[in-house]
Formats: C-alpha cells, structure tokens, sequence
C-alpha cells in the first residue's frame, strides 16, 4: 500500500511508526511531518506539503496513486479535506466537514447532545458579547467558557469567580484572543472530578473502544497555569474500568455515531469523547474528531495488531469484522517544551540524548517540534518531543519515562513532573 499521512506534530510521528509495523506498506509520505519523521528511514518521507493546503495534498496523493491518506490534525478535516479526496474517489481515513463539526463547533456539539440524550453539562451558546454577559449575570453557578471554534486545545476558560468569568468572556468575544474562534461562545456549568479520555475507531456504524487515556492540560505541575494542548499522558485510565468503557460505549460513543448517521452524517475515523467523571455520572466536556494528541503517543504503542487493517476497514464499513487486540501493559508520555509555552516559545535551540533515552528499554521519543538541520535536530515548535514509554505497570510505565527525559536536554527545556504520578 501506498499511504499519505497528513499532519506534522507528535501524534503524527506516532501514527507514522505505527504504520511502519504494517507488512504492506511500499511507501508512506507524511505531509509536512518533522524532524522525527524525516529519521524514521525506509519506506518514509517528508512532503513539504502543508496540512491545510487541501487541493495540493489531493493533487499529489492522485499522482503518486496513494492508497489510503491518514488525516491527523483537525483543521484539515474541518475545511473538508476528506469531503475533497472523496470526490476525486480518493480513500481517505477521516469524516466529513459536516460530521467534524463536534469539534469545529462546540455550539453544535453541545446542541448534538441534547438532541440526541447524550450526558453533559448545562449550557448556553452566544454570538453577541451583551446576551453572553447577562447571561453569565442571572446565573447561580461556577462555568467554563470556551471559544466555539478551534484554538489548538487552548480555548477553555475556567475561571475562579463571576469578575474572572466576566474578564475571560470579553478576552474571547471583544479583545478576541484566540481569533475567528471566539465569534461564538458556550458558557457551560463547571463540573467537578477526574478527567477521562476515551477514544474509538469509527466506521459510521460500529464503534471499537481504545483504552482509556488521561490527558494533563495545564502547563504546571498539581494542575496549575495555564491549558495548553496536552502536557503528558498515560493508558490505560485506573478511573475508567472496562466495565465502566462499556457503560461509555453504550451511553456516549454509540449514541454520538448513531445519531450523526441519522441526521446524514456518517461518522468514519477516530471519535474522541473528554470525559468527566462527576459524582452523578460521566459527562461529555467535549468531542474531538481525530486521535489525540498526546493521547495517541501512549494508545497506539499498545495496539497489539495492524494499525492499516483496522483502518481500512473503517473506510471500507467493516470494523465489526476485523479484530482489534491491546497489549496488557501501560503508556506514559511525558512532554517536553520550549521556553515560553504555551505562549511566546523560543525556537531553533540544537537538542542533545535522543539517540540515548531510544537505546532505553521500552522508550520510543515522538517528535513534535523539531526540525533537521543536517545532523542536528533542533527546536521549532511549542511541543517539543514526547518521551514515551511502556511498561509492564502504570508506575514502570512513568519510572521509564522519567528516566528518559533525563537524558534528553535542550535551552529553556520545561516539562511536568507529575505525570501520572497521582494515580
């Protein structure tokens, strides 16, 4: 097979080496990919085609006659990246615009739940910034306010008292901080517990659960500072038991794809739920419509199987006759960034102990941010790496990666330190 992987960050890398494990694969492009992605060697390059750049991607996986293109990131998929290859009879692992909306927009998102039954917080949705700020005037409990539209995992605002909850609605709505995002709002109650991901291979009808992941958003350890796109994460969650996925399955996965093919929507690719666990049961905080990231880092290196198989068969509609087995151990990742993030982050510093925190036993490091410049792979992205690695137990899983990232050293390189640490 002749695969197109787009995107460039560490779930891409990992897709990628994931990939690789596949008997079939004659060739695979990842467009534009990173510094890690141009070392994985083989049957693997780097097109210097840029994720968004939705007609030149389909011109070139026509011309090298690819077999299956991989979508990663989700702003290709909600300018209609796959609705594009679909036309040019191009098979493409990833939903339609339409369907990419439970997470391009969150208003729709949350209107999706309540027409369909589906567990989540209180809500309302605004356009206009005076309607938002009376709303957020008449009522009596703590919220979170987010951007509607995309903003990289960091449009949520959970702020710590209604003078807080005003300031962070006008930062979205007036002084527009994370752009075209904030031109509509959801102001939702504020939940309270442990945080859960769970995601699942989609072939629009049949629904296959991956292992439970916990995401840590904040940039600081005890879960502090600001949200960012992910600072570490592990599988599988203790908090989520099997028989706890099957009660997620049946009340928030299968319902979310039943009820998009319904309203004409099928959904094929990774549907992704964030979860809260709160005393009155789970609740869907969001939906995201591919892997996640870093979620994938530590989900896919417990795939047991062939990762190609199970997604062709979700374009092809037959998920629920191809077997998808898990290894019985745990992941963690532990990220590495660059000085400065989630804001303002340095760029270009050379970084050194990759090549030994590899040769450790279980470890495997996903690029995010890099870059080759001849034999040096240097900084160039907020994320840095993702340090990786999987052991027979949750806490050998973290001993591993710990010790990994001691070996690794780059200017104004910071990272949390609690990384599963709690559970």
């Amino acid at each position: 097979m002749k695969i197109l992987l787009v995107g460039s960050g560490g779930r891409e890398h990992a897709i990628a080496w994931k990939i690789l494990q596949s008997p079939g694969v004659e060739h695979l492009w990842i467009a534009p990919g990173n510094g890690g992605t141009a070392g994985l060697g083989g049957p693997a390059e780097n097109v210097h085609i840029a994720a968004e750049d939705i007609d030149t991607l389909a011109g070139f996986a026509r011309a090298q006659r690819v077999d299956l293109t991989v979508v990663g990131p989700e702003v290709p998929l909600a300018m209609g990246i796959a609705d594009a290859f679909q036309k040019l009879g191009l098979k493409v692992f990833g939903p339609s615009r339409a369907a990419a909306q439970l997470e391009s927009s969150k208003a729709f998102a949350k209107d999706f739940m309540q027409r369909h039954g589906i567990p989540t917080a209180r809500f309302a949705a605004f356009t206009d910034y005076a309607s938002a700020r009376r709303h957020l005037q008449q009522i009596d409990y703590s919220v979170v306010i987010k951007a509607s539209g995309l903003a990289a995992g960091k449009g949520v605002i959970v702020p710590e008292s209604p003078a807080e909850a005003e300031t962070a609605l006008h930062t979205i709505m007036v002084e527009r901080v994370f752009g075209s995002a904030g031109e509509s709002v959801v102001i939702e109650e504020r939940l309270v517990g442990p945080e859960v991901s769970l995601l699942a291979f989609c072939d629009g009808k049949t629904v296959v659960p991956m292992p439970p992941a916990q995401d840590h958003k904040r940039v600081f350890d005890g879960d502090k500072g600001p949200n960012t796109g992910g600072m570490g994460a592990f599988a599988p969650s203790p908090l989520a038991p099997p028989a706890l996925i099957s009660t997620l399955t049946r009340t928030v996965l299968q319902p979310a794809i039943d009820g998009l093919r319904a309203e004409g929507l099928p959904f094929i690719g990774v549907l992704y739920a964030g979860l809260m666990l709160t005393a009155n049961g789970p609740k869907v905080l969001e939906f995201n419509c591919r892997f996640g990231d870093p979620e994938t880092q530590v989900i896919l290196p417990l795939l047991d199987n062939d990762l190609v198989a199970i997604l062709e068969a979700c374009v092809a509609g037959r998920l629920a006759e191809t077997p998808v087995r898990w290894r019985q151990a745990a992941a963690a990742t532990v990220v590495l960034a660059a000085r400065g993030y989630p804001g303002h982050y340095d760029k270009g510093h050379p970084i050194t102990g990759i090549g030994q925190a590899e040769g450790m036993d279980g470890v495997i490091v996903f690029h995010a941010g890099t870059k080759r410049i001849g034999q040096d792979v240097v900084t160039s992205g907020g994320r840095v790496l993702n340090v990786t690695a999987v052991g027979a137990t949750l806490p050998d899983a973290v001993r591993r990666a710990y010790a990994a990232v001691d070996k690794i050293h780059f200017e104004g390189m910071h990272y949390r330190r609690d990384i599963g640490v709690r559970e």
